[in-house]
C-alpha cells in the first residue's frame, strides 16, 4: 500500500498557518510507524519542540505517542505537549491478540504507567520548593475501537473504568469500527450503529462526573439501550428509589435524577 507523510517542517508550517487564521486552537498529531518507533516518535517530538521553542506557539498540542518508543522520547514529548495519548485499540486482550498481533497489552500498559509516573513526578516540589519540569499538564488519554470484536458495552465500560483507576486517564475515546475494502476476513463487514458510540460516551460521562460505577450502567444483556440514554435507563430500572425529595436527598442521589446535573 502506497503511503504518504508530512515532513516535520510541513506540519509546523501548516499548524502555524491554520492557527494564525483562527481555523484551529491546537494540534493533534498522530502517525503510523516509519522505519522504527523511536525514529517516528523523535520526528513527532521535533514538531512539538519546533512549535514551542522556535515559533513560540501557545496553542494546545496533543501527541499520540508510540508505546514502543524509548522512555527519554516520551519524557521529551511531555515537555512540549499538553496531553499525551496511547491507544489501547480494542476492549479485550484476546481481540488485540487476534486483530492486532503486532501490538502488546503489556507494552501499552507499560507506556501508560510511564506517562502516569512522569505526570505525578511533575506535580511534586523539590526540597527547595521549586516545581519539577513540566510534563503533559493535561494528562493522558486513550482510544478503543467499538464493534470490531464481540465485546459488549459492559465489557468496554469495565475496561475503561479499570484504565481510569489504574493510569489516571483524563479521557477514553470510543470510535465505531468502520469497514474498509479488502480487509481481513476476521473483521465484520458492517459498521455498528453510531448511536452505540454515542451511548458509550454518555455512560463514560456518568462514570467520570456522576458517581456511577461501570457495573451499574450496563444492563444484564451487556448492551446499552440505543433508544434511551443510560441515565434514564438506570432510573427506569430502579423505580423503587423514586420519587426523590430534592430538599432532603444527598447530592449523590440528586445526580442520579434524569435531567439534573452537577451544576
Amino acid at each position: 500500500v502506497e503511503r504518504a507523510r508530512f515532513s516535520v517542517e510541513e506540519v509546523v508550517s501548516l499548524t502555524l498557518e491554520f492557527y494564525r487564521r483562527n481555523y484551529i486552537e491546537g494540534l493533534f498529531l498522530s502517525s503510523g510507524i516509519i522505519r522504527s518507533p523511536d525514529e517516528t516518535m523523535a520526528e513527532m517530538v521535533r514538531v512539538a519542540r519546533s512549535l514551542r521553542e522556535r515559533e513560540h506557539f501557545r496553542g494546545y498540542i496533543h501527541l499520540k505517542t508510540i508505546p514502543d518508543a524509548a522512555p527519554e522520547l516520551i519524557a521529551e514529548a511531555g515537555k512540549w505537549a499538553d496531553r499525551l495519548s496511547i491507544n489501547v485499540e480494542l476492549p479485550t486482550e484476546a481481540a488485540l491478540t487476534q486483530l492486532a498481533p503486532e501490538k502488546s497489552v503489556q507494552t501499552i500498559h507499560g507506556a501508560m504507567a510511564e506517562v502516569k509516573a512522569r505526570g505525578e513526578a511533575a506535580k511534586d516540589r523539590t526540597a527547595r520548593g521549586t516545581r519539577a519540569p513540566r510534563f503533559a499538564p493535561a494528562g493522558q488519554s486513550t482510544q478503543m475501537i467499538v464493534g470490531a470484536d464481540a465485546a459488549t458495552d459492559g465489557e468496554i465500560l469495565r475496561r475503561s473504568s479499570g484504565l481510569y483507576n489504574r493510569f489516571a486517564l483524563r479521557r477514553v475515546y470510543y470510535s465505531a469500527f468502520s469497514p474498509i475494502p479488502d480487509a481481513s476476513k476476521m473483521l465484520p463487514l458492517i459498521q455498528p450503529p453510531l448511536v452505540r458510540e454515542h451511548r458509550l460516551y454518555q455512560a463514560d460521562w456518568l462514570m467520570r462526573n456522576y458517581g456511577f460505577d461501570a457495573t451499574e450502567i450496563a444492563p444484564p444483556t451487556g448492551m446499552l439501550d440505543l433508544q434511551i440514554d443510560p441515565k434514564l435507563a438506570w432510573a427506569l430500572a430502579h423505580r423503587g428509589l423514586f420519587p426523590v425529595d430534592v430538599n432532603r436527598a444527598p447530592r449523590e442521589m440528586l445526580l442520579r435524577i434524569p435531567g439534573i446535573g452537577p451544576r
